[in-house]
C-alpha cells in the first residue's frame, strides 16, 4: 500500500514539473549541445562511459544543461550521488555529506558523487570545507556556476577540478528540442493535436538566445495560454506573444560586461565599424552604464588612434561630456558615431608605447637630472648655481627651431608611424635630424 502512496504522490510532482524539466534527457544519447566536450569520444563522455568522472566544474550561461548533465550522471553512475543548492545549504549539511562519504568509503570502498549547484554563492570559506576532501579523493564534486570559476572558486579547488565550459545552444539544437517537446507522448505534448510552424519554432530558437529552459517555458506558455478544444497552431504571432521580450545575458559586473567591452574595444582597434556598432548596441541594450562605455571610448582614442587622428580625442571628449549630460536613450546615438569615428580612424599606438616606455625607465631606471640648461633660472640666485645658463629660446631660431638637448641622455621614445596625421609628424622629426646633421658639419 505504501509503495501505491509513493506512486501518486510521484505522478503529482511529476505533473506539476514545468516542460523544461519533464523534458530533460534521459541518456547521454538525448543530450543536446555541448560537442566540444560531450560529443563521441570526447574527455567528459569517456569519462562517463567508464565511470571515472573526476571533480569537475560546469561553468556557463543558465539553459545550457549544467543542472541536466549532472542528473545523467546521477543515473548512470556506480556511486552514491548527493545534491544540493549553495544557496540553500550552509557549511554543517556539506560536512554532513562529506562525513556520510567517508564512512561509505572506508565500510564499503564505494565512491560518492557531491553536486553542488550555484557553487560560486558560496564563499571562500565555505568553499574550503571542501577542498581536502576533494584532494583525498573522499568525494567528487561536480560544481555548476554561471560565474566565471577562475574568480568566483578558490583556487585550490579550481585546481583540483577539470572545468567545462558550456556554451549557448545554436539554433538548429534548440529548434531540435522543441520540436522533440512537441512530438514527446510521454512528457511532452505528443498527446495532444499542436502544430507549431517553422516561424515560431525559429522565433523561439533566435529569441532565447541560446537558453533551451527558455525556449520550452515559451512552448508550454503558448499551449497553457490556448483556447483551442482539438487541434492547435502556433504561428509567429503566437510565439511572439509567448515570449514578449529577448532575453540578453548580461552581468555588469561579471564575465560578460568585461568580455563585451573586450569585444567593442578589439574591434574599434581593429577598424572593424559594424562588429563596434554590434557590441556597442549588445551593452547598451542590456543596460550597461553608459559612462563607462564613453570612458572606454576616451582611452582607446589615446591608446589606439593617438597622433595619427588627433581630432579622435576631441571626438572622444565630446561624447563622454554629452553622455554625461543627456544620458540614455539619447546618448546611444553619440556614443554611436564616436565609436565609428573610432574604429575607422587611422590607427598609431605610438604615443602610448611612448608613455609606458617613459613610465618604466623612470620607475626602474636611473634618474635623469634636468639639465642645467633647462632648470628654472627665475628665482634669485639661479643665476650662480648656473641654472639656466646657455639656454636658447626656440623661438629665436629661423624655422622656430634651434638644436639643443632637451633630456640629457641618447634615448628615442617616440617614433609615429606613416599612418593619418603621423606622417606630418614624421617628415617634421626627419627634418630636425637633418637640422641637427647639418648643425654638426658645419661645428667641424
Amino acid at each position: 500500500m505504501t509503495g501505491l502512496f509513493d506512486a501518486h504522490k510521484q505522478a503529482h510532482l511529476r505533473a506539476a514539473e514545468p516542460l523544461a524539466v519533464r523534458m530533460r534527457p534521459r541518456s547521454l544519447d538525448q543530450f543536446v549541445g555541448q560537442d566540444h566536450f560531450l560529443g563521441v569520444g570526447k574527455l567528459l563522455r569517456r569519462m562517463l562511459t567508464a565511470d571515472r568522472i573526476t571533480s569537475v566544474i560546469f561553468y556557463g550561461p543558465p539553459g545550457t544543461g549544467k543542472t541536466t548533465l549532472a542528473e545523467l550522471i546521477a543515473r548512470h553512475t556506480q556511486r552514491d550521488f548527493q545534491r544540493a543548492n549553495a544557496a540553500a545549504i550552509g557549511v554543517r549539511e556539506v560536512r554532513d555529506v562529506l562525513d556520510r562519504a567517508r564512512k561509505r568509503l572506508e565500510n564499503d570502498g564505494a565512491g560518492t558523487i557531491f553536486f553542488l549547484d550555484e557553487i560560486h554563492r558560496f564563499n571562500r570559506a565555505q568553499q574550503d570545507v571542501l577542498l581536502n576532501d576533494v584532494e583525498r579523493g573522499i568525494v567528487t564534486l561536480i560544481g555548476a556556476t554561471t560565474e566565471n570559476p577562475f574568480f568566483a572558486i578558490n583556487s585550490p579547488l579550481v585546481s583540483r577540478s577539470q572545468i567545462f565550459q558550456f556554451q549557448p545552444l545554436d539554433e538548429p539544437q534548440v529548434a531540435q528540442l522543441i520540436r522533440r517537446a512537441i512530438a514527446d507522448e510521454v512528457d511532452g505534448y505528443g498527446k495532444l493535436r499542436i502544430e507549431a510552424t517553422d516561424e515560431a519554432i525559429s522565433h523561439w530558437a533566435t529569441t532565447c538566445d541560446g537558453d533551451a529552459r527558455r525556449a520550452l517555458t515559451a512552448l508550454e506558455i503558448a499551449v497553457l495560454s490556448s483556447t483551442a478544444s482539438e487541434s492547435l497552431v502556433i504561428d509567429l504571432d503566437a510565439a511572439e506573444q509567448s515570449i514578449q521580450q529577448k532575453a540578453i545575458v548580461y552581468d555588469g559586473t561579471g564575465d560578460e560586461h568585461y568580455d563585451a567591452a573586450s569585444a567593442l574595444i578589439k574591434s574599434m582597434r581593429g577598424s572593424d565599424p559594424d562588429a563596434a556598432i554590434y557590441w556597442l548596441a549588445r551593452m547598451l541594450a542590456a543596460g550597461e552604464d553608459p559612462r563607462f562605455i564613453a570612458r572606454r571610448v576616451a582611452i582607446l582614442a589615446s591608446e589606439d588612434v593617438g597622433n595619427a587622428d588627433p581630432r579622435a580625442i576631441q571626438v572622444a571628449a565630446a561624447a563622454f561630456d554629452i553622455t554625461e549630460k543627456v544620458g540614455m536613450p539619447e546618448c546611444q546615438l553619440t556614443l554611436g558615431q564616436a565609436v565609428i569615428y573610432m574604429a575607422t580612424a587611422p590607427k598609431s599606438n605610438a604615443s602610448a608605447t611612448a608613455i609606458w616606455t617613459a613610465m618604466k625607465d623612470v620607475k626602474e631606471g636611473r634618474t635623469v637630472p634636468v639639465p642645467k640648461h633647462l632648470r628654472d633660472g627665475h628665482y634669485k640666485g639661479a643665476k650662480r648655481l648656473g641654472h639656466a645658463q646657455g639656454y636658447q629660446y626656440a623661438h629665436d631660431g629661423e624655422h622656430g627651431y634651434v638644436n639643443q638637448d632637451y633630456l640629457g641622455v641618447d634615448k628615442t621614445y617616440y617614433t609615429p608611424t606613416d599612418r593619418g596625421y603621423e606622417q606630418h609628424i614624421t617628415q617634421f622629426l626627419q627634418w630636425i635630424e637633418q637640422f641637427k646633421q647639418e648643425a654638426a658639419s658645419d661645428r667641424s
